[in-house]
């Protein structure tokens, strides 16, 4: 083989295992992560080295993501997890450090939005439903946590939402959660960042998930959407995941307090 070929293809594979091994002897906890975003965050984590605990609240879909992740010979364990049920949290932390002995991510990922229409018909039912899980037991499954998370270089991820910059209609309750998030993040930021452990959040847009699939498969909506996204698309949870892992790694140790867009960039700020 020519020598500068060789030497081309040595380069491309010690480059190839630096990425895939960026959080070698980390351990992830990513709460709803059996499908979607969640899952994608999961298995980028453990493509990259991490030691991953996965969670849902159905026990037949952790089983079949294991399933799924295990068969890539991916480092993986997972439980049942309600993120808005104190007992379940305490199994979900209690995993991690059962079968790994230490914590270094913690990504909080669980959202719902049951309510579809006009803000002002939400019912008091829809709008706690969605405070709880989506801002409190995010912030609960940060403080529960916190004395586990590696103090030097430990990691937090909360996922809001373009909604949280910009409220569409017909989710108005659900955008309103995401916007709570991102003083969240500010606020955990800055208490968190002289322990050593970073608080950060993605802000995905239009992603091709079930949550979104209201929006993404009604055509007067969709079309709408797509005209305004300049790359012409929907994302796709990957998409996201490659940001949660950079965030996550010492690559990225001098970031905190930031939301970062994943948009296909959709305008939604200076």
């Amino acid at each position: 083989m020519n020598c500068n070929i060789l030497r081309k293809v040595t380069l491309s594979t010690r480059m190839m295992s630096t990425v895939s091994k960026r959080l070698e002897g980390k351990v992830a906890i990513v709460t709803a992560s059996t499908a979607g975003i969640g899952y994608a965050i999961a298995e980028g984590l453990a493509e990259n080295g991490a030691k991953v605990v996965i969670s849902s609240r159905k026990e037949k879909n952790v089983e079949e993501a294991l399933q799924q992740l295990k068969s890539k010979d991916l480092e993986v364990s997972g439980c049942v997890c309600h993120v808005a049920k104190e007992g379940d949290r305490t199994k979900l932390l209690e995993e991690a450090l059962k079968q790994y002995g230490q914590l270094d991510i913690l990504v909080n990922n669980a959202g719902i939005s049951p309510a579809f229409g006009p803000l002002l018909k939400t019912t008091s039912e829809q709008w706690d439903k969605i405070f709880t899980t989506n801002v409190k037991a995010g912030f609960q499954m940060t403080q529960e946590a916190m004395p586990h998370l590696n103090k030097t270089k430990g990691s937090v991820l909360f996922n809001s939402s373009i909604t949280g910059y910009v409220p569409f209609p017909m989710i108005g309750a659900y955008s309103i959660s995401k916007t709570a998030l991102l003083g969240l993040i500010k606020a955990l930021a800055t208490e968190c960042g002289p322990t050593g452990v970073r608080v950060n959040g993605i802000a995905p847009g239009i992603i091709e998930t079930n949550l979104s699939e209201m929006l993404t498969t009604t055509d007067s909506i969709s079309q709408t959407i797509l005209s305004n996204t300049p790359l012409g698309r929907f994302g796709k949870p990957s998409e996201v995941a490659g940001l949660a892992v950079f965030l996550s790694s010492d690559e990225a140790s001098y970031i905190t307090g930031e939301t970062i867009m994943v948009t296909g960039g959709v305008h939604s700020r200076l």
